[in-house]
């Protein structure tokens, strides 16, 4: 549908009229519309954002003409092609550089697999969510576009002439040791910034506290600061100071795709042995401990605690130390699917936002005791 816009009065004005119908793949969504070359295209998606996604192409004259879809194969897809590295390719946005070349940005995933599982069924698992891609785009004597290398997209694209390399480590450090007075961009609480009564940067210099609150299964305020899963293989770790007094209270590093479907290394306290270490998951909603009845007791003398979690692809690991050198593995290897979009879908119709890791504090009784990290680091492994 398309509704006119008035500037003067910042507001849709008169009705709605309908401008195309989309093809056989329906769920039509995410129109984009140019006005090049005499004519208005129309760049959009269809077949859901799955494993059918694709982008087709429309053009008419004017915007009350019949828009007409690009004969042929979609514009852009990736669905008859199970093999290809980039997968649900569709969304985007088309582009032109300052010396005329043309480049279309769009959504896509990239998925693993279990080595006892078929690549076509199913179809892969994507823990890191939605991603970007980015494809140069050309454009036929008919005036329409084409993606280079075909419509499946390719793995790796030319860059634009002239372009200067732009590099952001300055805004992404390996190393964050909240010496700061606001947390680095790539940080993320659940669905509402968080107050100082929750995370502060002040109370105690040097660290990010965070004050206990609802447990990671909560729909309401949790003390949960987070960065997205960026790359398959990657370390995080974090040194943490926390003194439970009772078994409701807890902290430490969370691999956490949603409520239902998330993962902990934590301190917590346990009636017989005090400070201890536990590893707990929760896997659509049914929550279960690695160490059981037995945790790992937290020794005396340790004021900080380390926390690690190793990502290796398809499966990761959690590991601890009491001096930051000699490190511990936890002995269970956790499934990085079920912290998929496709694992997710099986149960949940939206789910698209990957894998986040993260540090956590929660607080049953409500007296808020504080988890004071003194530094997260996010490092990402080389690898193909």
């Amino acid at each position: 549908m398309c509704t006119e816009y008035s500037e003067e009065e910042k507001r849709l004005t008169g009705e709605p009229w309908l401008i195309y119908r989309g093809t056989e793949e329906k769920f039509t969504e995410g129109p984009h519309i140019y006005k090049l070359n005499g004519y208005y295209y129309m760049f959009v998606a269809q077949g859901g954002t799955v494993y059918a996604h694709q982008e087709r192409v429309a053009r008419a004259r004017g915007l009350h003409d019949e828009f007409e879809t690009q004969p042929g194969e979609p514009f852009l897809t990736t669905l008859d092609a199970p093999y290809h590295p980039i997968q649900k390719a569709g969304h985007g946005s088309l582009v032109q550089t300052q010396n005329g070349e043309w480049y279309f940005a769009h959504l896509m995933g990239r998925p693993l697999h279990h080595s006892t599982e078929s690549i076509t069924d199913p179809r892969g698992w994507c823990p890191l969510g939605r991603e970007t891609g980015i494809q140069k785009v050309e454009w036929d004597q008919e005036g329409w576009p084409h993606i280079v290398g075909g419509h499946w997209g390719m793995e790796e694209v030319s860059a634009p002439e002239g372009i200067e390399e732009c590099r952001w480590e300055a805004d992404c450090p390996v190393l964050d040791d909240f010496d700061g007075d606001s947390l680095n961009i790539h940080f993320q609480t659940l669905r509402i910034p968080l107050g100082e009564d929750v995370l502060s940067l002040k109370d105690r210099p040097g660290h990010l506290r965070l004050y206990g609150h609802h447990s990671l299964a909560s729909t309401f305020t949790q003390a949960h600061v987070a960065r997205r899963w960026q790359a398959f293989s990657f370390d995080a770790e974090v040194r943490m100071d926390y003194h439970p007094v009772m078994i409701q209270q807890f902290a430490g590093l969370t691999c956490y795709y949603s409520t239902q479907n998330w993962s902990c290394i934590q301190v917590t306290w346990n009636e017989k042995y005090g400070r201890v270490i536990d590893v707990v998951s929760t896997d659509r909603g049914k929550t279960f401990s690695v160490y059981e009845e037995n945790p790992v007791p937290v020794l005396e003398e340790a004021e900080y605690i380390y926390l690690k979690v190793e990502v290796r692809g398809i499966s990761y690991q959690y590991l601890y130390s009491f001096d930051g050198r000699k490190w511990n593995a936890v002995p269970y290897i956790f499934d990085s699917a079920k912290l998929s979009d496709e694992y997710i879908k099986e149960v949940y119709d939206a789910a698209f936002t990957g894998a986040f890791v993260g540090m956590m504090s929660v607080d049953g009784l409500g007296t808020r005791i504080p988890a004071d990290f003194d530094y997260f680091r996010y490092q990402e492994l080389e690898t193909r």
